[in-house]
């Protein structure tokens, strides 16, 4: 029988959910701004974030897939370690180079989304305390905290900086702000870690003793095709996404319509509100129409949206069309969180969620640099959101094709 959970444990996993969510809406609106005031060009920015996220994937891939052997405590640690490591790297030098070395070992959010180690084993840790019926509605809730933190670290990343250069800090300056702060909380979030009681870890049965030597610690022939065809669909997802990560569309906004940190802040905090408010809807929705309806019939039409933004011939219009497409776009974040431990079995579900959890990083990782490339050129800056949607919208339909009638397990 697997142990509970303390509530105790519940609550801190949810509290280092909003820190380090937090942490990634504030770097997210200000980190291409910063990299281009410390003299990198768009193209060496888009390939610095592709490179981070690659490095991001591999620090995921190790700490995940040895998290249940050496102890899930101790990887959570460790990676917010590779997190202070990162920020003090940022904003210590200039170098190209070097800040690839950083960003590419480090754990370094460009995107404001889950990145690293944290989210499989936080996942992996909530999915075995509530039963099946109840896992959908955690994960909404996960969701909402970690929304509604990435809003708030927008919110005061741009009002920051732009209150720092009203008192005449230059804007480099005040970006770097920011990158110090990520670092702090990736300290407090370490420490944070060190209190995870041993009952978060996960419980060795005696018929699962030999899934170490199995593939990642999927032993079932069922789970290791199912979680691979869902890694390859979830790859080709982030890797449209990847074009438009919150960094890049910040910038674009700035480039479009000349718009300030501060009015970034304000419109992503809105956007993530937003998108935190739709994962509880998703949870409803989902008692009614199942989880995979769920996923693709409300990320259609976002994805949609998201194609008319760059159409939009005003800010106030493209801003509608990105807070319009925010207010559904992750309904499908918890539902397929959920589908995910509920296809696999109980004793998988660390290793389902790291491995799809890199699948998602490995595909939003090639995106920016090709979207640097876009952003270096005048003409072609609106092509990201138009690439995003159609990549977006094939991963919906080949995702319903091959999974709505697929049985999950609980």
């Amino acid at each position: 029988m697997t142990p509970t959970v303390p509530a105790g444990d519940i609550r801190l996993l949810f509290a280092t959910r909003f820190l380090r969510l937090f942490a990634y809406g504030a770097l997210s609106v200000v980190l291409v701004f910063y990299l281009v005031g410390l003299g990198l060009t768009e193209s060496e920015t888009g390939l610095l974030l592709t490179l981070t996220l690659a490095g991001d994937t591999l620090v995921s891939l190790v700490l995940t897939t040895q998290a249940d052997r050496i102890g899930r405590k101790r990887m959570l640690v460790a990676g917010a370690a590779l997190m202070v490591a990162a920020g003090i790297a940022f904003a210590m030098t200039s170098s190209f180079l070097w800040l690839v070395v950083a960003g590419t070992i480090g754990v370094i959010s460009p995107s404001g989304n889950e990145v690293g180690p944290f989210l499989p084993i936080e996942q992996a840790a909530l999915a075995q305390v509530v039963t099946a019926e109840q896992r959908t509605t955690v994960f909404a809730w996960y969701q909402l905290t970690g929304a509604l933190a990435t809003a708030l670290g927008a919110l005061v990343a741009g009002t920051l900086t732009q209150s720092l250069q009203s008192g005449r800090m230059s804007p480099t300056a005040s970006y770097r702000v920011v990158v110090m702060a990520y670092a702090g909380i990736g300290l407090l979030l370490a420490l944070l870690f060190t209190r995870v009681s041993p009952a978060a870890e996960p419980v060795t049965h005696p018929e699962h003793a030999d899934r170490q030597s199995t593939f990642a610690g999927l032993a079932d022939a069922r789970s290791r095709s199912i979680v691979l065809r869902l890694s390859a669909l979830f790859a080709l997802d982030s890797f449209g996404g990847g074009f438009v990560i919150q960094s890049l569309a910040a910038y674009w906004f700035y480039l479009r319509f000349g718009v300030d940190p501060k009015t970034l802040g304000a419109l992503f905090f809105g956007a993530n509100v937003l998108a935190g408010i739709s994962a509880l809807a998703a949870s409803w929705i989902a008692r009614r129409i199942g989880l995979v309806n769920t996923m693709v019939f409300t990320h259609l039409p976002s994805n949609i949206l998201l194609i008319l933004v760059p159409v939009m011939p005003t800010l106030p219009l493209a801003a509608a069309m990105l807070l319009l497409r925010f207010s559904i776009s992750q309904m499908d974040v918890p539902t397929r969180q959920s589908y995910t431990m509920a296809v696999v079995k109980p004793h998988e579900r660390s290793a389902a969620a790291g491995i799809t959890g890199v699948a998602r990083t490995t595909g939003a990782a090639i995106s920016p640099m090709i979207a640097g490339y876009f952003f270096a050129h005048a003409s072609l800056i609106d092509l990201p959101f138009y690439v995003a949607g159609v990549l977006k919208i094939a991963y919906d339909l080949l995702l319903y094709r091959a999974f709505s009638a697929v049985d999950t397990e609980s």
